[in-house]
């Protein structure tokens, strides 16, 4: 079976590169968009591909602008950074299909209406996309994936598009939340790496980097030739139902969300707090581990706002409570002698937070509702470290 599926892949490379045949009258090219799968976090996005079929030919090739390996070295470090980089697959139609069917997507197939000097330049492109030096790219979510690359592909071989704006404009997180609202860990992800740029209103145009806004837009569009009659940029629509997935199950991310995480450690913060009032004791074992885990967070965003190359992660907001200086604050309460410095750090952490519960709804960005108890937390570990009277060790 591998065999053969090697040599299908060398037929196909094959044909691809020395491609010089024009396509028949008979070929037609489609958009093909697949609907969002929940049980991957790269899937709930949904995703977009172009289909390029020649019967006469006995071609039927699928071009894949969302192919990458996380088999390659340091891949969570690039992606981290926004070095990742994809790559154009092409894969037989019916095995395109099949997959995304069994996984539970439905795609719509919106068939191009091109002319056919039109189609043969987009069928020229395609095979240009995939020769071995222009295959791969660097991806980037919001403004070069898997569906800008063909829309793009698209509008440079048409010429002019007329897309007629069919959504108002949305923040690009609002777009991504709205895809992550099953997910509520990757929302709160996505909400704490993600700067004020992820705030701005995205055009429509924008929006297309999702594949739902993607197929609408192509649903209503029109091109504009260079005499300036108008046709529709899909002639024909057809859609192929998804197979019965399995049922998902419960995952314990469900029960364990961050909002009920936050205010269970809220709750704990204060019973601590209190009792450590009663006990006199400063549970500074306690603020260690607070403070510590808050700090190893704060040297992830701090690594996503100043070394990343993501467009979209500075500035951020939330580095004014998460942040890297914690781990300075776990040093000083480690250090006996250093007490004064600890209360000194305290005193400027509680200001600080103080300022951002106050400033909170000002803010050039959409905090996570999450965020609220877990920055209290700190703010009251703060306030005890100034207001009790002496230090005691456990």
């Amino acid at each position: 079976m591998k065999k053969w599926m090697l040599l299908g892949l060398l037929g196909i490379i094959t044909q691809l590169v020395f491609a010089q045949v024009p396509l028949s009258n008979a070929a037609h090219i489609s958009l093909l968009t697949s609907s969002p799968y929940e049980e991957e976090v790269f899937t709930v996005y949904g995703h977009a591909a172009l289909r390029v079929h020649d019967p006469e030919q006995k071609m039927d090739y699928v071009f894949n602008y969302g192919i990458f390996d996380f088999s390659k070295p340091n891949f969570i470090y690039r992606f981290a950074k926004g070095e990742t980089d994809y790559r154009l697959g092409v894969a037989n139609y019916n095995d395109y299909v099949i997959e995304y069917q069994l996984r539970g997507s439905t795609i719509t197939e919106q068939r191009l209406n091109l002319t056919p000097t039109e189609r043969q330049r987009l069928w020229e492109a395609l095979v240009e996309n995939y020769r071995p030096e222009n295959r791969i790219y660097r991806y980037n979510f919001f403004f070069d994936n898997c569906a800008t690359r063909p829309a793009a592909l698209i509008e440079k071989t048409v010429g002019q598009v007329d897309y007629h704006d069919p959504y108002p404009s949305q923040s690009f997180r609002t777009l991504i939340n709205h895809c992550t609202r099953n997910h509520v860990w990757l929302t709160f992800g996505c909400d704490l790496a993600l700067g004020s740029p992820t705030d701005r209103l995205a055009t429509p145009h924008e929006m297309m980097f999702l594949p739902d806004y993607l197929r609408e837009a192509f649903s209503k569009a029109e091109i504009i030739d260079q005499k300036g009659q108008r046709r529709p940029l899909v002639s024909e629509t057809f859609v192929i139902e998804a197979a019965d997935p399995d049922t998902p199950e419960r995952d314990i991310g469900d029960l364990l969300s961050p909002i009920r995480l936050g205010w269970l450690l809220f709750a704990m913060t204060n019973i601590i707090t209190v009792w450590g009032r009663f006990q006199r004791r400063a549970f500074k074992g306690f603020d260690i581990g607070l403070f510590g885990l808050a700090g190893l967070a704060g040297c992830v965003l701090f690594f996503l706002a100043f070394f990343s190359v993501h467009p979209c992660t500075w500035p951020n907001y939330s580095l004014l409570w998460l942040h890297p200086f914690h781990l300075l604050g776990v040093i000083l309460f480690c250090i006996n002698k250093a007490q004064r410095a600890a209360y000194c750090y305290h005193f400027i952490n509680f200001v600080a937070l103080m300022l951002l519960f106050a400033g909170w709804a000002f803010l050039p960005q959409q905090f996570n509702s999450a965020f609220i108890p877990l920055a209290a937390s700190l703010w009251l570990r703060s306030a005890r470290g100034i207001f009790r009277r002496k230090w005691t060790t456990e």
